[in-house]
């Protein structure tokens, strides 16, 4: 070999292997990335939040989420509980288009119906006397996050500490975009629509009568958020307790409301009870044909995105 295929040689020889050198480091290296990447995984795979009872440490992204009576604000994130809110037969109505398939649990949440769904997250509202466990007795089941008086009694803050406990402050914060959008544009439908009319609500049930003050359920938002005209009769009953009180037939003869919108099933005994009486068939609302029919009354008497967001397509569509 002569001298310059000889140079030659040990050249590519030295090349080769230095190239070889850097792809052992290169690999050392993706090693050294993919173990920090792990831990970095492991590091996340739980936060810790306050709650009404006090710091909790939950699973980052839970798979099967407990929070009965707040599936609401679950499905307007993209969620599905592991469970559904239930009293007996009877659950939220107006959620079952998203929760038919799901399983009830009772709405004490008995132990042995909580160990028995497995889940990894439960959500408690802060009235903790309501149900058949204590806190100690739900957090040794899974980690328990127990939400404060606020949160359960505006959903909106509520849907934004849901966002934050599952990582999808995003979500929540656009679908909150969005309900504002709604509102808008139903005000401006209903102004047109109603002008200055007023509107009353009513439930019917088991033959008593609970006529919606301002602040209740739906109401709060019909009257604060769309602008809707509250009257004078709604008005002197006052802010809403947290027992809502039965109103007597006789009392429903001094409504002044333009429009009455009645919550109950034909059959019930208070409806039918509505129909006979001629106090009540001779109120000005009644009399002008201005009072309308709903069965289900389940969206009007919850809060939540999706609650309100039926009621409102409800409200605009009968007023059309």
């Amino acid at each position: 070999m002569n001298k310059f295929m000889q140079k030659k040689y040990l050249f590519m020889l030295t090349l080769t292997t230095l190239l070889l050198l850097a792809a052992c480091g290169n690999s050392n290296d993706n090693e050294s990335d993919d173990s920090n990447t792990a831990g970095n995984t492991d590091e996340s795979s739980e936060i810790t939040v306050d709650s009404e009872m006090g710091e909790v440490t939950i699973p980052a992204n839970p798979e099967k989420i407990l929070a009965s009576y707040n599936e609401d604000t679950l499905i307007a994130l993209g969620e599905t509980p592991v469970a559904k809110w239930a009293i007996g037969e009877s659950v939220q109505d107006y959620l079952e288009e998203d929760l038919a398939d799901v399983e009830t649990i009772e709405w004490t949440l008995p132990l042995e119906q909580v160990l028995n769904i497995e889940p990894d997250l439960i959500i408690l509202d802060h009235t903790l006397d309501n149900y058949e466990g204590s806190y100690e007795d739900y957090a040794a089941i899974a980690p328990t996050y127990v939400l404060s008086e606020e949160e359960v009694n505006d959903w909106k803050v509520r849907l934004q500490k849901f966002g934050e406990i599952l990582g999808k402050e995003e979500e929540a914060d656009q679908a909150l975009a969005d309900y504002d959008e709604k509102v808008n544009q139903a005000r401006e439908e209903l102004d047109d629509t109603l002008g200055n009319e007023s509107v009353a609500m009513m439930w019917v049930v088991g033959g008593k009568y609970f006529l919606f003050e301002e602040n209740r359920h739906s109401a709060n938002m019909i009257y604060n958020e769309l602008d809707v005209e509250v009257p004078e009769f709604v008005q002197e009953l006052g802010q809403g307790e947290e027992a809502w009180n039965p109103i007597s037939l006789e009392k429903l003869s001094e409504t002044d409301a333009d429009h009455m919108i009645i919550l109950g099933y034909e059959d019930d005994e208070g409806i039918e009870a509505l129909e006979n009486s001629s106090v009540w068939n001779n109120t000005e609302v009644v009399q002008n044909d201005q009072v309308y029919y709903i069965e289900d009354e389940s969206n009007w008497t919850n809060s939540g995105l999706v609650a309100s967001e039926q009621t409102i397509d409800m409200l605009v569509d009968l007023f059309k």
